[in-house]
Parts: structure tokens; sequence; C-alpha cells
């Protein structure tokens, strides 16, 4: 079984190139979706723990988290220590259940692949970008965001250069979504055909 990291800077359009794995077969494993899941169980008694009046009603309040950790690097690095190795377990049990099914490729959606030292994870890594003013467009689009939050947030990540460097594959999805489609339908063919599938 192969599995594929996907990854890239936040309004690169991972999301959509995700969900045409998913549209081809290819089983996903959505850090963010697990976040998610995790905020509304086995998350939510830690992260009160440590960040007091951030669950409500037995699930984080995301607004009320972002408040408590926003430019606070230490608080930060608290609330990657209690989801991070709790997302990389949800992954761990996704693998193995495709791994036994005989899947023949896998992909592990991960934002902060490269930042949370993820490549040793997969076995190749699909990095996707966006022109910049591209990406400045679809982030500030999205409803609470700012410019200090999108500057926060870029702040943190790898530069979006350094992670087309490293990656296996670059999916440029700024060229349009039939480009797009067109790129992962043929990688995924040629990863399923290299597995023995």
């Amino acid at each position: 079984m192969i599995v594929l990291g996907l990854t890239g800077s936040i309004g690169m359009g991972k999301s959509t190139t995700a969900k045409m794995f998913m549209d081809e077969g290819v089983p996903v494993h959505d850090s963010d979706e697990a976040v998610h899941r995790l905020y509304a169980g086995a998350a939510a008694p830690l992260i009160e723990a440590r960040f007091p009046g951030t669950v409500v009603d037995g699930a984080v309040d995301r607004e009320r988290l972002s408040r408590a950790v926003l430019g606070n690097r230490q608080a930060l690095r608290d609330l990657e220590a209690i989801v991070h190795p709790l997302v990389r377990a949800d992954a761990d049990a996704f693998l193995a259940r495709h791994r036994a099914a005989g899947a023949p490729l896998v992909v592990l959606d991960i934002p902060l692949l490269f930042e949370t030292g993820g490549r040793d994870r997969v076995d190749q890594v699909v990095v996707v970008t966006a022109p910049a003013a591209v990406q400045r467009e679809r982030v500030l689009a999205r409803p609470g965001m700012t410019e200090e939050k999108f500057a926060a947030i870029l702040a943190r990540q790898v530069p979006d250069a350094q992670k087309r460097a490293e990656a296996d594959h670059v999916i440029d999805t700024g060229e349009g979504m039939a480009a797009v489609r067109r790129k992962v339908k043929a990688l995924v063919a040629a990863l399923s055909g290299k597995s023995g599938a």
C-alpha cells in the first residue's frame, strides 16, 4: 500500500483536491475532519483542562479556543501537544484498516505535514499550490478571516516554494478544476499501478 501525503498552505485548494482523490475511489484521511471529531470527543476534556472556558456543551468552541491561543506561542504548542498525538493515532487506525483491506493507495491529508515532521509517515508527498494572489483572495473570503489571522497562519507554515521543492508531486489549483482533476486521475493511475493493483 502506498501512503500519499497531501499538503499545502492555507487557501491552496487542498480540500478540493482531497475530494477529487475520494472521487477516484482513494481512501482519504482528513486531519481537519479528525480534529473536528476529536474536539467533540476525546480532545474536549483535555483542552478544557488546559484552556478553561473553551468547551461548550461537551465540544470545543473553535472561536473561544482561537482567542485563547492566537498570538501566544506557548499556548499554541500546548494545544498541538494535546491534538497532534490524537490525530496521529486516528490516522494510524485508518492506515491499519485500509492495509488490512488490501487498498493499493491511500491519502493522508495533513495540512502541516512538513511543519510537524510528517514526511517520514508517508511514501510520497503531493503539494497543492496556487499563485499568492489567488491564495490571498480565497483565504480572505472565508467567514471570520482577518488580515491578522491570515498573517499569523502563514507565519507558522513552511513557505510554499519550500514545500514545492520538497514535494514528489505538485498540483497547481490555480490552473482550474479540470486541470486538477486530470492530474489527480493520472497520479492515482500511476501510483495504483506501481503497487500492483
